[in-house]
């Protein structure tokens, strides 16, 4: 039986562009819940979401990269380079072959698809809309595939990308697909997790009529209360997380690499599956 372990973690979050950042954020306590600013929020009823603060150049990306994708798949582009980073793994000594990418996304981003269509409709005026108005890598922001297909091409990965889209278990069910991946020996390595931008008008608008997104407006930082007999209802949030996975017997060294990110303690053990 074929097993795989965490040698790498990667965050964008709200509160924290970085795995330490975010950590110190969640384990302060502090919110990072605040009044949209990605567009005018004042013809809905709920008006806060959990934004990140996010500079897709500090986080390694180039000026291509940035023009061609999408805010979610940036996310996910700058949460693997951390994770790789973090995993130590040897690149250049790997078949990249075998290096295999499996990340979620429930609803993908919606930011660049919005913007693209109030352009080619003229703010949806024109039901016919204009094609030539609209940007070149358009299509890439549709397709769901762009998200595991960014993310292979980064790293040289030459295995099985896909995207696992399951609405809010997205994340899960994808990282899960990527042990199995290993489990099956269609992979040795697996760069798994999820990622979402999906902070825009229509996403906001889809939410609103069904009363399903919190109106405390005035109180943004308590708004986020879902265990809370006065709850009155989610918090829209955006960001990514990527796991690179390695089976745990590689001709590397996964299992001395993960030991020593996570040391055996009676609280910390090696995180295998």
């Amino acid at each position: 039986m074929r097993r795989s372990v965490v040698t790498g973690v990667g965050v964008v979050a709200p509160g924290g562009v970085t795995r330490d950042k975010f950590w110190e954020t969640i384990t302060a306590g502090r919110t990072a819940t605040r009044g949209i600013t990605f567009f005018d929020p004042s013809g809905f009823r709920s008006q806060i979401a959990a934004e990140c603060d996010f500079d897709p150049k500090a986080a390694g990306l180039n000026d291509q990269e940035i023009r061609r994708m999408d805010r979610y798949v940036q996310f996910a582009v700058a949460a693997a380079i951390e994770a790789m980073k973090d995993s130590g793994l040897p690149l250049g000594q790997v078949d990249h072959e075998r290096i295999g990418v499996s990340l979620g996304s429930a609803v993908g981003g919606t930011m660049y698809l919005e913007d693209e269509y109030v352009a080619v409709s003229n703010h949806g005026q024109k039901w016919l809309v204009d094609p030539d108005y609209a940007a070149p890598f358009l299509y890439q922001a549709l397709i769901p595939s762009s998200l595991a297909s960014e993310v292979a091409l980064k790293f040289s990965a030459h295995g099985p990308a896909m995207v696992a889209s399951t609405g809010c278990t997205s994340g899960i069910d994808a990282i899960g697909y990527g042990h199995q991946m290993i489990q099956d020996g269609e992979a040795d390595i697996v760069i798994a997790g999820a990622s979402e931008s999906g902070i825009s008008p229509i996403s906001m608008a889809c939410f609103d009529p069904i009363k399903a997104t919190s109106r405390r407006n005035d109180d943004a930082g308590h708004a986020s209360r879902p265990f809370d007999r006065d709850r009155d209802g989610f918090v829209m949030g955006e960001g990514g997380a990527v796991l690179i996975l390695e089976e745990i017997e590689a001709p590397w060294p996964a299992r001395r690499r993960s030991t020593a990110r996570w040391p055996a303690s009676p609280t910390a053990a090696t995180p295998s599956t």
